[in-house]
């Protein structure tokens, strides 16, 4: 089993990492630490990951993303599955004061995800086969005052995801939103918590 993970030092891609490596899987990783990777990395091949393979990456370098997923199909001999799990939670308030605080929140939690779902769908479909998996969020079901910006994000990428779906099915292309509701990790620490 070959796989990407977009985002790896996200609590929620480690864990998913963690049960990879178990089933002995090949893993391409990236992140922003590269310090946190290595950690990851080491700690994946003692779990009994086949190869484990990194690369540094700030998704909002749209320029580098080509080149990162090249790298990861050349280095695992191919892609079976890609797991995007990154992603920013902003502060609401600093949203509404600051346009480029909105805007680099759209950037991040939508547009680069697109970016790098675009490269991926052309991929799997060539290949007639494999799974995109994606973290979305329930914020992006319906208008919160609390956090649409964020919200406005997620619920693009749902219905982005809902249309590729839709194109990649006919390829045998199985494409997966996972909204795990709100989860206590550290992108949630300090804000508060649902009952």
């Amino acid at each position: 089993m070959r796989v990407l993970i977009i985002g790896a030092t996200s609590a929620i891609a480690e864990e998913t990492a963690k049960a990879y490596a178990g089933k002995g899987a090949r893993l391409f990783l990236t992140g922003r630490n590269g310090d946190r990777l290595s950690a990851i990395r080491d700690d994946l091949l003692v779990r009994g990951a086949a190869l484990v393979e990194t690369a540094e990456l700030d998704v909002s370098q749209l320029d580098s993303l080509h080149t990162v997923i090249d790298s990861a199909i050349a280095k695992l001999g191919g892609l079976d599955i890609a797991l995007i799990a990154h992603g920013i939670l902003p502060d609401q308030a600093r949203c509404q004061e600051e346009v480029s605080e909105a805007l680099h929140t759209i950037q991040v939690n939508f547009t680069s995800t697109v970016a790098i779902l675009t490269l991926l769908a052309n991929y799997f479909e060539a290949q007639r086969g494999g799974t995109i998996a994606v973290i979305g969020s329930v914020a992006g079901d319906r208008g919160r005052g609390s956090n649409y910006v964020y919200g406005a994000a997620k619920g693009g990428l749902d219905r982005f995801l809902q249309g590729m779906r839709n194109r990649l099915y006919r390829s045998g292309v199985a494409v997966v939103t996972i909204k795990p509701g709100f989860v206590e990790t550290p992108m949630t620490a300090g804000k508060a918590k649902n009952p």
